[in-house]
């Protein structure tokens, strides 16, 4: 077993396709296509490509830590109380447990997410 994953970007294999929570969703009609790639063996640590339609939503982490490498789109993130972040494609940015706020999507967003359970 390899200790050294490769990101696919463009993966050939299926999306699981879903939706904002009703209680989640702000405004527009955003879809979600995550491509999982893979998982720490106790699963708390998860890595794989999502894209996103236009639309805004709640984003709420809780316990969650989550790395995010923008490949395309361009997005708004907005802090509860805080200020309002713009990434496009090849910035970086994550997410702390606790983080709320607002996520825009403003063009069809595609990124590479790491995610770790705090």
């Amino acid at each position: 077993m390899t200790k050294l994953i490769a990101i696919n970007t463009n993966p050939e294999f299926p999306p699981k396709d879903s939706l904002p929570t009703p209680e989640r969703l702000i405004s527009g009609d955003p879809a979600f296509r995550t491509w999982a790639q893979d998982e720490s063996r106790d699963g708390t640590v998860l890595t794989g490509v999502w894209e996103a339609t236009p639309g805004e939503t709640h984003s709420i982490k809780g316990t969650t830590f989550e790395f995010c490498h923008i490949l395309s789109g361009s997005i708004e993130i907005e802090e509860t109380g805080g200020h309002t972040y713009r990434f496009g494609a090849g910035d970086s940015f994550v997410m702390k447990p606790g983080f709320v706020g607002v996520w825009r999507t403003l063009e069809t967003v595609r990124k590479i997410y790491v995610c770790a359970q705090d």
